[in-house]
């Protein structure tokens, strides 16, 4: 059984001195929440949004010396793309984590400012633009941010 699901995979190769490049590169990759599947290798699901991203990204390898190309793949099989969908929510819901982490300790000890909840609110917009196959921490986060707000809220009309 192949997948139904179609994946825009950028292969690209980058000279390894200067690093700075290589890392600009990357930290662009990471922020669009590709899959890593090999060295050079990066995945997204295929949608014109993601293709844009990733043809982006290999234009700027080409201009700094690298070499890239895009491609759209499907999986062999089903249990690949699940693999591949598990392997990326993992990866966000660690980031969703650390903002319920985060909204739990300023729940504890209360006097949230408005800035904090902006930037966790930023925070969470972040990690829901690379979520691909949202995990149930999501939900949670969203969640503990929406409590924040409702007792920044309650606190203001005390006042």
């Amino acid at each position: 059984m192949t997948s139904e699901l179609e994946w825009v995979l950028l292969a690209y190769r980058l000279p390894r001195e200067p690093s700075t490049p290589r890392i600009a590169v990357w930290r662009k990759l990471r922020r669009l929440g590709v899959a890593q599947l090999l060295d050079g290798l990066v995945a997204l699901p295929a949608d014109a949004r993601t293709k844009e991203q990733l043809e982006w990204v290999a234009d700027e390898v080409i201009e700094i010396g690298g070499q890239a190309t895009v491609w759209i793949a499907r999986t062999a099989t089903a249990a690949d793309e699940r693999r591949l969908a598990a392997e990326m929510a993992e990866a966000v819901a660690n980031d969703y984590r650390a903002v319920i982490d985060e909204a739990a300790q300023l729940a504890s000890t209360g006097g949230t400012s408005a800035r904090t909840l902006g930037r966790l609110r930023r925070q969470l917009e972040r990690i829901d633009r690379r979520s691909f196959f949202p995990p149930p921490e999501r939900n949670h986060a969203r969640a503990a941010v929406r409590q924040l707000v409702a007792e920044k809220a309650k606190e203001g009309a005390a006042r």
